[in-house]
């Protein structure tokens, strides 16, 4: 398989994942997935629309949402009226804090319903109590292992 089909093929597994985990539309993810799997000079307004297939109005509205959930940046070039499209940086810890916040609403709905449990169906509680603190333990662990990833992140940004 020649390098072209591979980024195509990869474009749209990333972009199927990033569409269900980022809740972003089809276009959306893809155009991500592109920007993600292209160099840090990024790409023309004109390439994104003629890799994409898509209509000049979708590609650029599919963009705008990206910039502003900050997943991506433009910048322009001296002499050059084009804008040119790539990830923000680091954009690796936009995923991780949008997964740690909804481990976060996880956590606090499992904490909720083992509560309520405890309270209102001692029975069930007595019964499956070593499952919901188990995954409240694992919802944690996850949670804490994304906040070091984040400090460490942090400290790239502020060495580079």
């Amino acid at each position: 398989m020649e390098q072209s089909q591979q980024k195509q093929q990869l474009i749209e597994e990333v972009g199927v994942h990033l569409e269900e985990r980022a809740n972003l539309s089809p276009l959306a993810s893809r155009i991500y997935a592109l920007l993600i799997l292209s160099s840090h000079d990024g790409m023309s307004f004109e390439n994104i629309v003629s890799t994409m297939q898509a209509s000049k109005s979708s590609v650029s509205s599919n963009l705008n949402v990206l910039l502003q959930l900050s997943y991506i940046e433009y910048y322009t070039k001296s002499g050059d009226r084009k804008r040119y499209f790539r990830t923000s940086d680091f954009y690796i810890k936009n995923a991780l804090e949008q997964q740690s916040h909804l481990l976060e609403k996880g956590l606090k709905m499992v904490r909720k319903i083992n509560q309520f449990n405890e309270e209102n169906n001692p029975e069930k509680f007595k019964n499956e109590k070593s499952l919901g603190l188990l995954y409240e333990k694992h919802l944690n662990e996850q949670l804490v292992k994304i906040h070091q990833t984040l400090i460490e992140i942090e400290k790239l940004k502020k060495q580079a």
